[in-house]
């Protein structure tokens, strides 16, 4: 029975949403401006045209990906243990830590784009990198390792405290206890969100596209400039989703993994 109501959910579930999706579809098809539009914003010729550029110019989005959350994971650790810490001489690093946190999470991310990629190789400093890609790597790494800490602390304090008290009674310090017991449990924890944020990142390496680093939005920008047409920018939103969907699935099939297997251990 269970079953036949789940396949009669499944089915009255997908032919609603296809008729939504018909209508629409039918709704923006019969537009007076649908023609305008779609040629703007959708012609395939731009399309087959500006897709090999563009795809070209992502590589740039991943390099920056993968060097930013190579830094990200273990300096957003760094800061989480910072702000963990309760022993009153280090109480300063600790509100450093924090302060850190409030500051890059509270400030947009475009303005810390601005301020550190134009601002800071104006002070002709000597010494001090001026490449756009540099700036673009440092604020991006700033900006989420704040984020990241803060998932690294929620899975740190989401470990029972009598983990840690064991640990110590078996003679460990607290460091030991941190690194051999409780942030080893909290990583299988933090990996779903953590997947999250890095998705926000893989986004977020087209703001850097200011600074002059012609990554693929910079390159649909220049071509859409170039054509007069919007179809570029609708090829990079193409790339994103190709590349983010499949993260968001892993995402979700993780937390359900990680779900099912806490309700197993508390039965």
């Amino acid at each position: 029975m269970a079953t036949g109501s789940a396949r009669k959910g499944l089915l009255v579930a997908t032919l609603s949403t296809l008729v939504v999706a018909a209508l629409v579809a039918y709704t923006i098809g019969s537009s007076p401006a649908w023609p305008e539009v779609q040629k703007a914003f959708f012609d395939g010729r731009y399309f087959s045209t500006s897709l090999p550029a563009v795809a070209e110019a992502f590589t740039i989005n991943v390099q920056l990906f993968i060097l930013a959350e190579l830094l990200i994971l273990p300096i957003g650790l760094l800061i989480a243990l910072a702000r963990s810490i309760t022993t009153p001489a280090l109480a300063p690093l600790r509100i450093f830590a924090t302060i850190f946190v409030d500051f890059f999470r509270g400030v947009p991310s475009i303005l810390i784009i601005y301020v550190l990629g134009f601002g800071v190789p104006a002070l002709q400093l000597d010494g001090v990198p001026k490449e756009p890609f540099f700036w673009a790597l440092v604020t991006l790494v700033l900006i989420y390792s704040a984020y990241v800490s803060e998932v690294y602390r929620a899975g740190i304090e989401s470990i029972h405290p009598s983990q840690e008290r064991a640990a110590r009674a078996l003679g460990l310090t607290r460091v030991q206890a941190l690194r051999y017991v409780v942030v080893p449990q909290a990583m299988r924890r933090v990996i779903p969100p953590l997947l999250n944020d890095f998705i926000g990142l893989q986004k977020d390496t087209a703001l850097v596209s200011i600074l002059g680093v012609v990554e693929t939005f910079k390159q649909a920008q220049i071509l859409k400039a170039a054509s007069f047409n919007f179809t570029p920018l609708m090829t990079t939103a193409l790339i994103f989703l190709i590349i983010t969907i499949p993260m968001t699935r892993l995402v979700d099939r993780l937390a359900a993994k990680d779900r099912n297997a806490q309700l197993g251990g508390t039965r």
